[in-house]
């Protein structure tokens, strides 16, 4: 028998649709009234904008971490209240100026993004994946490294949507941490090589060890014209003190990031605060004082960027809500 074969090719299957971007929530007239009462230069926002968690507050449904990794920023910038959000990635390995270009097209005017500089050129230390230092980082405070790698492709890409880039460092070395006045020489030459290549970014750094913190660092990061970054973090001072200790660091920009709730540490918030849908702990002697702070840059004519993470309070778009009323009532001269 003869074998029979098809006069046409089978039809190709459809291409699978691509998921939808998450639809922006629709926030309560309260919180719109507030975006509204927001100082423009009030430039809050989170550590990231990938929480399935966060369906109902800044999400319309829920989405994975994957999704809202890929889609979700443009809905996340619509937020009366979110006009910033932080870039960590970056921490962990160099992006393409073209994909900071990425981000910056998903986002409106006036937006800004703070950006995390890469972990190669602000870690003093090598380390294992358990974060154990295992040698010292010779590409540690290389200015060089640091424009043509980050600071760099970060103007080219985010443009006018730039905000911060800030060297966070990790903790330093004993000969360091024990003289500050040496790791602030160090650092301002850092921080002056970059000046005078790209003197339109604004430099920020931020550290992890709180015996640094004060007249020498504050007059170096003044010198080379840029911004001490406070960190809310288990490792340091309150912000209230430090902010007495670098009193001497000049007026300008106020940067923060609220990382953690005082006292506590990574793993311990993470455990607890998963999965970031809702206020845990309040932490209103940080929140109180970073309003003060704001209040006073922007009274200044100065930005104040403050970056919330979840672990700080249990779910930072709450964090930044309440403290963006805390700003207004600061501002509007009420306790």
């Amino acid at each position: 028998m003869t074998e029979q074969f098809p006069l046409f090719d089978a039809p190709p299957a459809p291409a699978p649709k691509a998921p939808a971007p998450p639809a922006p929530f629709q926030p309560d007239a309260d919180t719109v009234a507030l975006g509204a009462r927001l100082p423009a230069r009030a430039l809050l926002g989170t550590s990231s904008w990938s929480f399935p968690g966060w369906a109902g507050l800044v999400y319309a449904r829920k989405a994975s971490e994957g999704e809202l990794s890929r889609l979700g920023l443009a809905a996340y910038a619509r937020h009366p209240v979110l006009r910033a959000v932080g870039i960590d990635r970056t921490f962990y390995s160099p992006i393409a100026a073209r994909d900071y270009a990425a981000y910056a097209a998903q986002v409106p005017e006036g937006f800004r993004f703070l950006v995390k500089a890469p972990a190669a050129v602000s870690d003093a230390a090598l380390r294992d994946e358990r974060g154990r230092a295992t040698r010292r980082n010779e590409g540690f405070l290389d200015a060089h490294w640091a424009v043509e790698h980050f600071v760099g492709p970060a103007m080219e890409g985010l443009g006018t949507k730039a905000g911060p880039l800030v060297f966070q460092l990790s903790p330093l070395p004993r000969e360091l941490a024990f003289d500050p006045p040496a790791f602030a020489a160090q650092l301002h030459g850092f921080l002056a090589a970059i000046r005078t290549q790209v003197p339109q970014a604004l430099l920020a750094v931020e550290v992890r060890n709180a015996e640094v913190v004060g007249a020498p660092l504050a007059a170096a990061l003044q010198d080379a014209g840029a911004r001490y970054c406070y960190g809310v973090h288990a490792r340091m001072p309150t912000v209230a003190e430090q902010a007495e200790r670098m009193a001497g660091a000049g007026a300008g920009p106020l940067i923060a990031r609220w990382s953690l709730h005082a006292g506590f540490q990574y793993e311990q918030a993470k455990a607890q605060y998963a999965p970031f849908d809702r206020m845990v702990d309040p932490d209103l002697p940080t929140r109180t004082t970073l309003a003060a702070l704001a209040a006073e840059a922007i009274g200044a004519g100065h930005d104040a960027i403050i970056i919330a993470n979840n672990k700080a309070e249990g779910c930072a778009p709450l964090t930044v809500i309440e403290l963006a009323r805390a700003i207004v009532g600061r501002i509007a001269g009420r306790t």
